[in-house]
């Protein structure tokens, strides 16, 4: 009895020193793959999925409308944020997202994020609002939490931001504030969403998480997530759903060219095109696609016949 006893109470004491251990500044690969465990395909080092670059492209074209409409079809209702200053509103913005989660400052915990930077490598003689950026590869967005503080706490200027296209051709979407928007704007490619802007720098922030889920206004958002940014908002796709999101919208997009052709021509009437077609429109529209030209098509000519022959 004395020996269970014993047993129980070093089983207790190391699970308690197991569990006091101090949380990683960045998550593992493993917490990556587990958040995104409904992801088939390639991944990257860390752990998120790699959507493809040609997915990431033809995303671009897809309507905010629509890729709202489809997640919402999917259960997913928290995915979109439309309240943004856009550095350059007339270029939109695809990519896999790195999220990073910014606080208010606090000494205490302050030095513990300090400490576990360090034994994770990372530059701790800089500012952390670097890490993220450190890591960033081509085809990233960088997503941060900056809890929509605008005075004192800027995520970045102009010369992070150069740094930040370097290592990822691509942007940020920032919940909270910037600086040097003057020279932001002259970093040739670079975009951003953000909340505002003011020349103080960062002195009142944290970081305290990389790659970890965080919210973006009335947004989840999770590492790897692939995202759509526009002038028309952002919005943050399970990089499951991201193929059959793009090749579904691209179909809707050639159903309105064939419907606003139709009724140029007055085949069919308003009432006709927006109520459930009949089985002759459909056969009408697929004979219509079937003559499209394969080179103008936004898919290949096998995606778009699975895809019909499989919602008929």
């Amino acid at each position: 009895m004395k020996n269970k006893i014993i047993r129980m109470l070093f089983f207790i004491l190391t699970f308690s020193f197991v569990t006091m251990e101090a949380q990683n500044v960045a998550s593992t690969p493993d917490y990556i793959r587990t958040l995104t465990f409904q992801w088939k395909g390639e991944r990257l080092a860390d752990g998120r999925p790699k959507v493809s670059d040609a997915i990431l492209a033809r995303l671009k074209n897809v309507a905010m409308e629509e890729a709202w409409g489809f997640l919402r079809s999917k259960g997913y209702n928290n995915q979109y944020e439309g309240d943004w200053q856009i550095i350059h509103p007339d270029d939109p913005m695809t990519g896999r997202v790195v999220t990073a989660q910014y606080m208010p400052l606090r000494a205490d915990f302050k030095n513990v994020v300090q400490r576990q930077a360090a034994v994770e490598k990372r530059d701790t003689i800089g500012k952390d609002n670097s890490w993220p950026i450190q890591i960033l590869q081509p085809g990233d967005v960088y997503v941060a939490d900056g809890y929509d503080k605008l005075i004192n706490m800027a995520i970045i200027g102009s010369n992070l931001g150069n740094a930040i296209y370097n290592n990822s051709k691509n942007g940020v979407i920032f919940y909270g504030g910037i600086r040097d928007l003057d020279g932001l704007r002259k970093i040739k490619g670079f975009n951003g969403w953000f909340r505002g802007q003011d020349p103080s720098s960062s002195s009142e922030r944290m970081l305290t998480s990389i790659n970890a889920p965080i919210r973006i206004g009335r947004a989840i958002v999770l590492p790897g997530d692939v995202v759509l940014a526009n002038e028309f908002g952002t919005i943050f796709i399970p990089p499951y759903l991201v193929n059959e999101l793009v090749l579904s919208s691209e179909v809707v997009a050639l159903r309105d060219q064939f419907g606003f052709q139709r009724l140029r021509e007055k085949k069919y009437t308003p009432g006709q095109i927006d109520i459930k077609w009949t089985d002759a429109m459909k056969k009408d529209f697929r004979n219509w696609v079937d003559a499209y030209p394969d080179n103008k098509l936004p898919m290949t000519r096998k995606e778009l016949n699975d895809y019909l022959n499989a919602h008929k």
